[in-house]
């Protein structure tokens, strides 16, 4: 009995080898090949005349064989070359290689259907074109709309749509439709076996997109209705702890704070307030730009719950980062009696062993740490808010194990890598949203400039002025070490040039990811108590690294960076209220490296940085949603079909609301494709 988790193998035309070529595209399963989307269409329904052929065309012709031969070229290769004809006109093909050509199956007279670019050397060519007998009942494809598919080395597209014709035609009926035919209706949505027929070998390019919209439409609906489930079962399946935040708990939260708080803060505190005075858990997403203030946002948070007698936990990404915030808590908190302790993979094995007994015992206030966090030997003794910082260097499990050491904590989440309203209301969509979009008084737009690399003795003396002037610079490269793949300066090498023959005045360090913990803080200490005056790094600097008095950044081979990555690196200087310089060196080869550069000089903006990346990139490069526990986007484009995503989000939040199992007996078809396509990823529906 046919299956759609049969394996690929099983369809017919799918031997050993292109087994292989179909796993290397994501291929294991039938299902997975009828939803192997085309990227395109090749429109063959178009016969053009022999006499009107136009260099560079690609066309597609019905012509007669006149003569057909196989020969030798030079060298010893096979070659072929087949003359036709139509009323209008002659034309010659030829293959290169053409060990398949078999003359008997060109005889004179046989029509064929031929489609390729056209090329002219005294009358009409095409080279390797690819054809069909035009018989009726022997053309497989004969004059039609044709699928055109991504593809792997080794794999063509007649060899994949001869495959796909079978799946199709055996398989498709098989999919089980999970929408009513009423709600279709009104969407104007085709049924799925349809949709799936059309999409691969549509009656016109009208039922083509017809059919993928359906398809981008079940994508979109498949993830909102994971968001909704999500989001109603942290909300109803537990009460969450109510924080009591008073007026005077909020003045004495208040007086910790050596600064006026821009009013973005405060609108976010507000709503954090009211998060945590509610009775349901909180969950919300703490989007800002670098420098603008989420600490002390977070801050508020954490004191709010010690005031209320729990503990309260920040996770950051790496040991630098999170060694940074617990300085500044302690900083900020120094007079003060919460306890806050440092939990990461670099400390000794007996004060690991003490700050996790003092955790569990209910000694620790607030815990700052890294993924050490996760770890199952760490226990809290009342565990009531959970901030992550830097929410896209961890997935959705590693926030949901940090989260399940409490009882129904209330859950903050932070980035300073601004993501776009259209992403993240997709990949977020279990999280209430706040944006600081205000800076603090007194710091200033970064000026960004790119110059090309012979520009680079001039930036040099510019960092010595500034350098004399008691301020600090980085310089950053992609590279750790010099590759022979890859003509570009590397951070050591250049580390010693710097300090040998450039500055050799000042005190230049190094700084890259493969040192250890220990000697990362160490160089990092050095930086910020300014005894180095210029730090050569890669990106590990990209995330969290506070220097206040460093103004100048150098980032040569800036081509290799993305948009994102040099918005981060530009966020680490001018902290101080100095002016900052971000200077870029590149010698960009394509077009869309270009454009990064330009963008990023114009904009300091991170959220248009931000969209203008995803336009860029896409979302699937600009936020991969596998790390996510996210079903893959196949079909579905966030940019362009941003309105049927909301259509898709709006028709799945209600569905939820209406039926928050969805146990409703019409609805079982839906909730047997919602399980597997999140398996246990989310812990979305609770059986039983």
């Amino acid at each position: 009995m046919k299956s759609l988790q049969d394996s690929v193998q099983f369809v017919k035309g799918v031997g050993p080898a292109r087994l292989e070529l179909l796993n290397r595209l994501g291929v294991k399963t039938v299902r997975d090949l009828l939803y192997l989307i085309p990227r395109g269409y090749e429109d063959r329904t178009q016969m053009t005349p022999i006499v009107k052929l136009r260099l560079g065309d690609r066309a597609t012709i019905r012509a007669r064989v006149v003569i057909a031969e196989k020969y030798r070229a030079k060298g010893g290769r096979p070659m072929a070359r087949v003359e036709v004809e139509d009323d209008t006109g002659r034309l010659i093909c030829t293959w290169f290689n053409a060990r398949f050509f078999k003359e008997a199956d060109f005889p004179a007279g046989r029509e064929l259907i031929l489609t390729g670019k056209v090329d002219f050397y005294k009358i009409p060519q095409m080279v390797s074109p690819q054809y069909e007998p035009a018989d009726e009942g022997a053309a497989l494809f004969g004059p039609r709309i044709l699928p055109v598919y991504s593809l792997t080395e080794d794999l063509n597209q007649t060899g994949l749509r001869k495959v796909l014709k079978v799946a199709v035609e055996e398989y498709a009926p098989l999919l089980q439709e999970f929408h009513e035919a009423k709600f279709l209706s009104e969407r104007n949505l085709p049924p799925l076996t349809e949709a799936i027929r059309q999409v691969h070998y549509p009656d016109s390019m009208e039922q083509a997109q017809r059919a993928r919209r359906r398809l981008a439409y079940d994508e979109f609906f498949m993830l909102e209705t994971g968001m909704a489930l999500r989001r109603r079962s942290l909300r109803h399946e537990e009460y969450g702890i109510q924080f009591e935040i008073s007026d005077a708990v909020d003045a004495r939260i208040r007086r910790r704070f050596p600064f006026k708080l821009t009013g973005a803060q405060e609108r976010v505190i507000g709503e954090i307030r009211q998060d945590m005075a509610a009775p349901v858990p909180m969950n919300r997403l703490l989007q800002g730009d670098v420098g603008c203030g989420k600490t002390v946002v977070a801050l508020y948070g954490m004191l709010a719950a010690v005031a209320n007698h729990y503990q309260a936990v920040i996770m950051a990404p790496t040991e630098i980062l999170a060694t940074q915030h617990y300085e500044t808590l302690c900083r900020w908190l120094a007079d003060s009696r919460v306890r806050i302790r440092l939990l990461v993979g670099g400390l000794p094995a007996r004060e690991r062993d003490e700050t996790r007994a003092a955790i569990a015992a209910g000694e620790a206030d607030i815990v700052v740490g890294t993924h050490a966090l996760v770890e199952g030997d760490v226990q809290f003794k009342k565990l009531g808010l959970v901030v992550v910082d830097e929410q896209h260097k961890f997935g959705v499990l590693q926030r949901a194990t940090l989260r399940q050491k409490g009882r129904q904590p209330d859950v903050l989440v932070m980035t300073a890598t601004p993501i776009p309203r259209t992403l993240a209301l997709t990949v977020f969509g279990d999280l209430d949203v706040s944006v600081i979009d205000e800076m603090p008084p007194g710091r200033q737009p970064v000026k960004s400039q790119w110059y090309p690399p012979a520009k680079l003795p001039a930036a040099h003396e510019f960092i010595r002025q500034r350098l004399t002037a008691g301020e600090q610079a980085f310089v950053v490269y992609p590279l750790v070490e010099e590759s022979e793949a890859l003509d570009l300066k590397a951070a050591v090498s250049s580390q010693e040039e710097l300090q040998r023959k450039v500055f050799p005045e000042f005190r230049v360090g190094l700084l890259h990811g493969r040192m250890r913990s220990d000697e990362k803080d160490r160089i990092m200490m050095e930086f910020r108590a300014g005894r180095t005056h210029l730090l050569v790094s890669t990106v590990v600097i990209e995330v969290g690294i506070d220097v206040p008095n460093s103004t100048i950044m150098v980032v040569e081979h800036a081509e290799r960076f993305g948009l994102a990555q040099l918005h981060q690196l530009r966020g680490r200087i001018g902290r101080g209220g100095k002016p900052a310089f971000f200077l870029l060196f590149a010698e960009p080869k394509s077009d869309d490296a270009k454009k990064r550069l330009q963008i990023i000089c114009s904009t300091s903006d991170g959220f248009k940085v931000a969209e203008e990346d995803l336009k860029l990139r896409g979302p699937g490069e600009f936020f991969g949603t596998r790390q996510h526990g996210l079903p893959e986007l196949r079909v579905a484009d966030i940019i362009e079909d941003f309105r049927l995503l909301r259509v898709a989000r709006r028709d799945a939040f209600d569905l939820v609301a209406r039926d928050a199992d969805l146990s409703a007996p019409e609805h079982a078809p839906l909730r047997a494709r919602v399980e597997e396509t999140f398996k246990d990823r989310l812990d979305l529906i609770h059986v039983g």
